[in-house]
């Protein structure tokens, strides 16, 4: 099946294009949308230029919509970028919605209303189980963006390995923090991959906080040689 999946760079948006290739699929095309809004309600923004280089680094072109990011009207933006695909025989759209209805509702009904087959490979998925299997299949996340209690500016920065994973326990069984963050409580970026032709470098990155969340802004990442 050829198919596109949306994408952010982050770590399920890149498991959701891993997935699909396990399957048999073909991954014609990545769908990023740039939001002028830092607090969009559907789409992932720290770093969201940074989709380049992991297009990049996955040897599978990127398509980019852009959005000012208002409530609801930036699903018609979506709309917009998907119905070009009809046009280049895509039949499937995959996302890594894991547990936020909000998200994958909205995506459902967009690929009901285009004609396309709405697939979330990730969805309620155990997120502690989906941690592990991240870690054992080798990806390298660093977590982007943090915004809920506990997690507090050392968090940028830090890769999800199986220190971080006993610690996020911890702080989802005191506070109740979604240990996958799909509550919004933090962000990630994909820096390498089994699916990686060539893996990301961070170059120069600033830490920006603010009273009680932040994120690491990255000016300059460049792509290399995979260590195999």
């Amino acid at each position: 099946m050829k198919i596109a999946t949306l994408f952010s760079g982050g770590k399920d948006s890149t498991m959701a294009v891993y997935k699909a290739i396990e399957a048999g699929n073909d991954v014609e095309y990545l769908v990023s949308m740039i939001s002028d809004n830092p607090h969009s309600y559907m789409y992932h923004v720290p770093n969201i230029h940074l989709t380049q280089l992991s297009s990049e680094a996955l040897e599978i072109p990127l398509i980019k919509g852009v959005t000012k990011g208002e409530k609801e009207k930036e699903l018609e933006d979506l709309k917009l970028v998907l119905k070009e695909l009809k046009q280049k025989k895509i039949v499937g759209i995959y996302s890594g919605a894991i547990s936020s209805t909000y998200q994958k509702s909205r995506i459902d009904k967009i690929c009901d209303e285009l004609g396309f087959k709405s697939c979330t490979p990730l969805w309620h998925m155990d997120p502690k189980e989906y941690l592990k299997e991240l870690i054992k299949l080798g990806f390298e996340v660093i977590i982007t963006s943090v915004s809920a209690e506990g997690l507090d500016e050392s968090w940028l920065g830090r890769k999800i390995d199986e220190n971080l994973l006993d610690e996020l326990t911890n702080l989802n069984e005191k506070y109740g923090i979604h240990m996958a963050f799909e509550g919004g409580e933090a962000e990630t970026l994909v820096l390498n991959c089994p699916i990686f032709k060539k893996s990301i470098k961070i170059i120069k990155a600033d830490k920006i906080w603010k009273k009680d969340s932040g994120f690491l802004s990255i000016k300059k990442a460049v792509l290399e040689e995979k260590a195999y």
